[in-house]
This record gives structure tokens, sequence and C-alpha cells, in this order.
């Protein structure tokens, strides 16, 4: 089976868990583009934020319902993609670039749910880490950094610059708390297993599904 029919299975799988009324955050890549026409064609009445302006424009163009995030301060449900994800729950995520956008609507979530195609699950995590740093002082900050590059890539949805940490992922609760203590970094693409409560991966026609969590009320 192709990579993108396990996409398109895994976001499928995912958009049954959508009910009428909710408030849905709406990820970003290639896996969410397989969300939305599945979202559209169940007809319900939702209220979305979109994490990139790709997905906005998307998801207005199958009229799905999108508002400002400023409007929605929690979400009943999450669906992004993830670049890696372990087996525990950790994930990579930024090949969008727009992984800071993503964490904080992941993080406002009940319940924030990961589709992917197999190819993204991992024993381990590995290197690149993407990372979102402020264009001031983004010399120093790629010093302690060391060793990352920048991604020759548009900016983020927010300005920022984007680049890739290249470093060894092994511990990854050590690596974020560095990443995330370190000035100049807006956001890194680590997610912990605590953010994530369900996980759906598509091998071929048939899907996993894995509980990571319970739902955060």
């Amino acid at each position: 089976m192709s990579v993108e029919h396990e996409k398109q299975r895994a976001a499928e799988a995912a958009a049954e868990l959508v009910e009428d009324g909710m408030t849905v955050g709406l990820g970003t890549g290639s896996t969410v583009a397989h969300l939305l026409p599945a979202l559209a064609r169940r007809g319900l009445s939702l209220r979305c934020v979109a994490t990139s302006p790709q997905t906005e424009e998307a998801a207005l163009m199958l009229d799905l319902r999108v508002e400002p995030f400023g409007s929605i301060d929690r979400f009943d449900i999450t669906i992004d993609g993830a670049d890696q994800i372990t087996p525990d729950g950790w994930l990579v995520k930024g090949g969008g670039a727009a992984h800071t956008r993503e964490k904080i609507v992941a993080a406002a979530a009940a319940r924030f749910v990961v589709i992917a195609d197999s190819s993204k699950r991992v024993t381990a995590l590995h290197p690149p880490v993407p990372l979102e740093l402020l264009e001031f002082g983004l010399a120093a900050t790629m010093r302690l950094l060391h060793p990352v590059s920048l991604r020759d890539v548009p900016r983020s949805p927010d300005g920022g610059v984007i680049a890739d940490y290249h470093g060894a992922v092994d511990d990854p609760a050590g690596l974020a708390a560095l990443l995330g203590a370190t000035p100049g970094v807006v956001e890194h693409g680590l997610f912990p297993p605590t953010l994530v409560a369900d996980v759906f991966v598509a091998h071929g026609d048939s899907v996993e599904h894995h509980n990571h969590a319970k739902s955060r009320a």
C-alpha cells in the first residue's frame, strides 16, 4: 500500500472521533490534508482553528468553519500528524515548520490525537529536531544550540526562523528541557507522551489505535 493510502486510512479513522458541536484543532501537513475532507464529508457543525495558513485555506475550501484562535480557549479534540512516534508516545514534529502553533493547539485540547503512516513509527527518536528561533540574537542562540542548522524554508506563520537541532536525542525529556530553557528558542519539536491521548498508525488497510493517556478535562 502507498504511504498516501496509509495517511488517508489513519486520518479517516481519527475523523470518526469527532462529534457534532465540537471545537477542533487542525494540525498541519500531508496527513492532515487527508483529515480535512474526511471531516467535511461527515457534515458536522464544528468550530475549527487551523495551525497554518495552508490548513486554514484547505479547510475553508471544504466549507469547514475556521475561526481565529482568540475566540476559543480550549478544544474538545486536536488532530495532527507527526514525523516520528516512539512506542511510549514521544513525538518529533515540525517538518512543516508549524510546530509552535501545533504544540499550543495540542496543549489546549482535552484530547490530542496523532495520525500517521507506518513509516513514522520509530523505536527511538533521532535527529533532526525542528526548532523555531527568534531572529534577534540568532547567531548567539545557534552557538548555544550547536549542532544546529538553519532550514531553507519560509518563516513560521508567526515570523520565527526555522532551524534543526542535529545532536543526540537519547534523552528526549532532558533535551526538551535543555532546548526549552535556551534563550532565543521559541519552541522545539519534541512533544512528550503526556500531551498525547491517542495515536492512529495505518499499516496498509489496517489502522492501529493506541491510547496513551486519559483525555484531559
